[in-house]
Formats: structure tokens, sequence, C-alpha cells
């Protein structure tokens, strides 16, 4: 499996550990919903859920020129129909969105697993890791999601939110070490390949 360079440049490290500092933030403000399980924070996850896709695409046009435009993009895109949904319809009861979350979890936790394995980035581990545990959310929501009403939906949510910040801050580790030490030879053909050279 090839080894990519990504996020463009190790300029972007400040970027990525700004957007894992934002979704941990926000993955702490979905927690604090699972105190008050009623309508009032099931369209308040919607509104964080919108925050966080706006933060990721954001972020991805920001590095646009780098492998992990289509990363960001598509994680950031997929959260946003969810949380629209989500505060348009916050009456609709726990039980639909319980399932509707179950498929966005089984589907972005398999993207962001194997996404990550795939470009095997600086610390990719984690978010294999982090990718794993959201697929084991969406699991556990088509499972046993009766018994989970509607405290889950909130510690679903924050706990995706806060592993993907913990991922991008590990992210963000791995590639300002990668600025510090200086490149080989074969590192610095593939940045070049991929438009950026370290200096």
């Amino acid at each position: 499996m090839a080894a990519f360079w990504f996020e463009g440049s190790r300029r972007n490290w400040r970027r990525v550990k700004r957007l894992g500092i934002v979704l941990v933030i926000i993955g702490i403000a979905a927690l604090g919903t699972v105190l008050n399980p009623s309508a009032a924070p099931v369209a308040l996850i919607g509104w964080l859920l919108i925050l966080a896709g706006i933060a990721e695409v954001v972020h991805a046009f920001r590095t646009r020129r780098s492998d992990g435009f289509l990363f960001h993009l598509i994680s950031g895109l997929a959260g946003l129909p969810i949380g629209l949904l989500t505060v348009t319809h916050p009456g609709a009861g726990a039980v639909p969105w319980m399932l509707l979350m179950a498929s966005f979890f089984t589907v972005i936790g398999l993207f962001r697993a194997m996404s990550a394995f795939w470009l095997r980035f600086p610390n990719w581990g984690w978010m294999v890791f982090e990718g794993i545990v959201t697929l084991v959310l969406g699991a556990v929501m088509w499972t046993a999601w009766i018994w989970l009403i509607p405290w889950f939906l909130g510690f679903a949510v924050g706990l995706s939110l806060i592993l993907r910040g913990w991922s991008l801050l590990m992210l963000a580790q791995g590639l300002r070490r990668m600025g510090e030490d200086k490149p080989h030879a074969g590192q610095r053909d593939r940045a070049q390949t991929h438009g950026f050279a370290p200096n």
C-alpha cells in the first residue's frame, strides 16, 4: 500500500489542529444533550452536526490541492443533510433519528476507516480507530435502538465527533513532526508527485 503525503504540505498542520479542536468542542456540546433528552436537544444535535459539517467542508477547500481534499469534503458533506433534517423536523421522534443516524454512522465509519487505511497519512491508526468506533455505534443503533432511546443519540454523536477531532489532533502532531524532520529522497519524490515539496 502506497504511503501518501496527506494535507498538502507541512504548513497545514495548524489548520488540521484547529479543525480537531473545533470538532472536540462540538462533540462535548453534543454529549451535554444526554442530560436533557427532549425534542430541543434533538434539534441542537442537528445544529451541531451542521456546524461540524461546515467546519470540515471549509477545511477541505482550504486544503483542496492536497490528498485530503475529498476525505474531508465527503465527511463534511455527509453530515449536512442529516443535520438539516434533524433541525427542520425535531418533533419526528427519536426512533426515526436513531435509524437515520445508524445509516449515517455505518456509512461514514466505513468510509473513514477504509480511507485512513488506504492513505496511510501520519498517525493514521487513530483515524482507523475512530472509523471503527463510529461503525460500532451505528451497529449498536441498528440492533438495540429501542432500549437506547433517547439518550444514546447525543452520546453517539458526541463521542464520534470527539474521536474525529482527536484523530485530527494526532494527524496534526504527525504532520508537524514530518515538517520538522529532514525528508529523505524517496519522500521528496512522493511530495513532488502530489504537487508540493517540503523545504
